[in-house]
């Protein structure tokens, strides 16, 4: 069992699918909890929700990963409420929508929407927090995708920002590694969500048909692997990837 009592977390894009699935493993184990996301009124309602659960504090804090001044906003924030936190989560990204079109016909404006996001969010959040983060026993977990290990047709928008997250999670792995905090990427695969509504059945049946453990997945199947990550005794992962794919794909 894991334990999180007395650990502060921040999940970005906690409002619901993956990033709730996260909070809601983590304030079982009795972190105290902010989500962060842009959709407020969403954030807003899960929060209160997983407060009212009894098993630890959570608040929500709205924020867009696309405005840098939203993302300062947000350090400030938290500065002044909890003042540090233990873990990141860098959860938020562009997902739905983004894929079905093969890399020639991809639209300039949805590639530097997903790269704004999904890789300089990433960065910022990170940045932006990385004050705030205990030396020690701070660890992040950037959220990425399997698609970046093995390479999906007609995703190549998100396939490209996800292969930055783990590339970008290596060197804050080292620069961070100073400071004794601990920096892993997290790589699912395709899981039941809303998220993932728009992918083709054919796309969800090649997955669940070859994973060594054959079935469909869901966020609540990789949050004990996310939680772990937040715990002291991950120090010797950083820098690592672990694809929690339920063996589609072995790295």
């Amino acid at each position: 069992m894991v334990d999180l009592s007395g650990r502060t977390v921040l999940v970005t894009g906690g409002a619901r699918g993956v990033g709730l699935a996260i909070a809601r493993r983590c304030i079982d184990a009795g972190a105290a909890i902010i989500i962060a996301d842009i959709l407020a009124e969403e954030g807003a309602r899960s929060a209160a929700e997983l407060l009212a659960s009894g098993a630890g504090a959570c608040r929500f804090v709205r924020v867009d990963l696309g405005d840098p001044a939203s993302i300062d906003a947000l350090a400030v924030n938290i500065a002044l409420t909890e003042g540090r936190i233990h873990g990141l989560i860098n959860n938020a990204a562009i997902a739905t929508n983004v894929g079905g079109k093969p890399f020639e016909e991809i639209d300039i404006g949805l590639w530097d929407q997903v790269m704004r996001v999904n890789i300089r969010g990433t960065w910022l959040v990170s940045r932006a927090m990385s004050p705030l983060i205990h030396d020690g026993s701070g660890r992040i977990v950037n959220m990425a995708s399997d698609t970046a290990l093995w390479g999906p047709t007609n995703l190549l928008a998100y396939v490209a920002s996800k292969g930055a997250v783990l590339s970008m999670t290596r060197s804050m792995a080292r620069e961070l590694g100073a400071r004794r905090i601990g920096v892993v990427a997290v790589a699912p695969g395709i899981m039941k969500n809303e998220a993932t509504n728009y992918v083709p059945a054919q796309r969800h049946h090649e997955y669940e048909t070859r994973r060594a453990v054959q079935g469909a997945q869901y966020p609540e199947d990789i949050v004990d692997v996310v939680a772990f990550a937040l715990t002291e005794g991950a120090l010797a992962l950083t820098g690592q990837t672990i694809a929690t794919n339920a063996g589609f794909w072995f790295k």
